[in-house]
């Protein structure tokens, strides 16, 4: 699937008003899958793009009890280290682990003003497993695929989950080598790396077809002075650049693209 057709652009004042509006886009999405008898399926980044995003939806589910126990989270990667017999997942406790961002920047807000039975379950955050990763694509499949992906691109090189320049539209989830600037960019992700050596050279992650092929929609979030770059190599693209790797929105269903002020200012 091709795209010569310009991705719709939203822009929202603040970082909040973003989360705001997609959180509440979000909620009305498991209003239907319940209605459907189906759990919802949200593709989860980790760090600090889509954080106003969990944010506004904990606050909003808190305020209207709302039942998040058929939410499912996706997550899109994970950093790898080396085990006696290959890569395995990092400690889920180091402070750079994206599952427990997902538990602490995550659940932990969604479920904070929720009584038990409405809460998000630890069961329902899904990862890739290193040892299978092509399991993980088939679990979505089989699960009715993602109902929304957040996508965040990076700021200097515009990777997508770990997948780097050069990744292929079609690959699907697996083990990457990180990026140099993927590194860089995810020690600001996570500032209690020191020193980009401390930093993993591996992850598992989605693929770009992972996310193109498997989900319903995808929207791309992109805020503050630091995005302008990639604001700028989104708008001007038309189709996938494989050396930019967020320009997959081009190849996704129902893409979107949402900022903020500060971000849109490279578009004015």
């Amino acid at each position: 699937m091709r795209s010569t057709i310009a991705i719709p652009v939203t822009v929202h004042p603040t970082p909040d008003a973003l989360g705001l509006a997609v959180a509440q886009r979000i909620l009305g999405g498991i209003e239907r899958a319940a209605e459907e008898s189906r759990p919802y399926l949200l593709g989860c980044p980790a760090g600090r793009s889509a954080a106003p995003v969990y944010a506004a939806l904990g606050a909003l589910a808190g305020m209207t009890r709302f039942d998040l126990s058929r939410l499912v989270l996706v997550m899109m990667d994970e950093y790898l280290v080396d085990g006696p017999d290959g890569p395995v997942l990092c400690d889920p406790r180091a402070h750079y682990s994206c599952r427990r961002f997902a538990e602490q920047g995550i659940r932990a807000v969604l479920n904070a003003k929720l009584p038990a039975p409405r809460r998000l379950s630890a069961a329902a955050i899904w990862c890739a497993d290193p040892a299978r990763p092509d399991a993980y694509d088939r679990r979505i499949r089989d699960a009715g695929g993602i109902d929304l992906f957040l996508l965040a691109s990076g700021a200097s090189d515009g990777h997508v989950a770990f997948n780097p320049p050069g990744s292929l539209a079609e690959g699907g989830t697996g083990i990457v080598a990180l990026a140099e600037e993927t590194r860089r960019d995810n020690m600001a992700t996570f500032p209690g790396f020191a020193a980009i050596a401390e930093v993993p050279r591996r992850g598992v992650s989605v693929g770009l077809g992972t996310i193109a092929g498997l989900s319903r929609a995808a929207l791309m979030i992109l805020h503050g002075g630091h995005k302008r770059q990639a604001v700028r190599r989104l708008l001007e693209s038309r189709d996938f650049e494989p050396a930019w790797p967020a320009t997959i929105l081009h190849r996704c269903r129902h893409p979107e693209i949402h900022l903020d002020a500060a971000a849109a200012q490279e578009a004015a």
